[in-house]
């Protein structure tokens, strides 16, 4: 994947950017390598900066209706200036580190509808600014977070959707201005839950994973007996059976309200 476009504020004659990524699927905590290919127009130009980072489209809630925000939320610098030559090319390759908490956008192969997560790339030439196209990647699940996944497949629960929001989940190790919701449709034997909401908050040793049902005005209402916060070693998460853990706790709850 790649962009190539004029830079318009230069006029004609101008340098053209592509960005090539090596490899589009990676993990939390992993790297995406790419190289940015700049190709010099008909004059020498100074280039002032180059940098590459990673971009979401994250929901934002307004006073009057939700819209939709572009948030970078990693950003690395490619070297320093240098002067590009009239029609030279000039080649920088990058590995750019991917954040733990990066939502996924991939699970079993398949994309989730909604997720827009991918690599920029900013020229800065003569005062004037260029940001490129978003070259998508496919973040997929660390083995810890599959684990979890797995465990509601087990459970009959089916995907329903995912997003991304602005804000912060108190109580977890959380550092991005936003976070990952998946939700689940319940299966039968749960038939008075409407859904389940999971969120994983990983850094590079564990991963805080945050469920809630019965879903309450305000963000995530910690002292309810529908919201269960546990921590999750990102090494040693085989130790237990989830599947039967969330199945303990759905179990509490819906016997507690004589849902199920």
């Amino acid at each position: 994947m790649g962009f190539k476009r004029l830079l318009a504020s230069l006029g004609a004659g101008g340098a053209s950017v592509e960005t090539v990524l090596t490899e589009v699927n990676v993990v939390p905590g992993g790297v995406v390598q790419g190289e940015v290919r700049i190709q010099g127009g008909s004059v020498d130009q100074q280039i002032e900066a180059l940098s590459v980072g990673l971009q979401a489209k994250v929901e934002v809630e307004g006073q009057d209706a939700e819209y939709k925000q572009d948030i970078e939320f990693t950003k690395q610098r490619l070297g320093g200036a240098f002067e590009l030559k009239a029609e030279a090319v000039h080649v920088v390759p990058f590995g750019l580190e991917i954040p733990w908490e990066t939502p996924v956008t991939t699970i079993q192969g398949q994309t989730l509808p909604g997720m827009n997560i991918g690599v920029t790339t900013e020229l800065e030439i003569a005062r004037a600014v260029d940001s490129g196209d978003l070259d998508p990647i496919n973040v997929h699940p660390l083995p810890a977070q599959q684990a979890i996944l797995d465990a509601f497949v087990q459970l009959g629960f089916r995907f329903k959707n995912a997003d991304l929001e602005r804000g912060h989940i108190r109580g977890t190790r959380q550092k991005l201005p936003f976070y990952q919701e998946i939700e689940f449709f319940p299966p039968q034997q749960y038939h008075g839950l409407n859904q389940v909401e999971l969120s994983f908050v990983a850094d590079e040793r564990e991963m805080d994973v945050v469920l809630e049902m019965d879903k309450k005005p305000g963000l995530f209402s910690e002292g309810s007996d529908s919201f269960r916060a546990f921590k999750v070693g990102l090494q040693d998460y085989q130790g237990t059976d989830w599947a039967a853990y969330l199945n303990q706790w759905l179990s509490e709850v819906g016997s507690k309200r004589s849902w199920f």
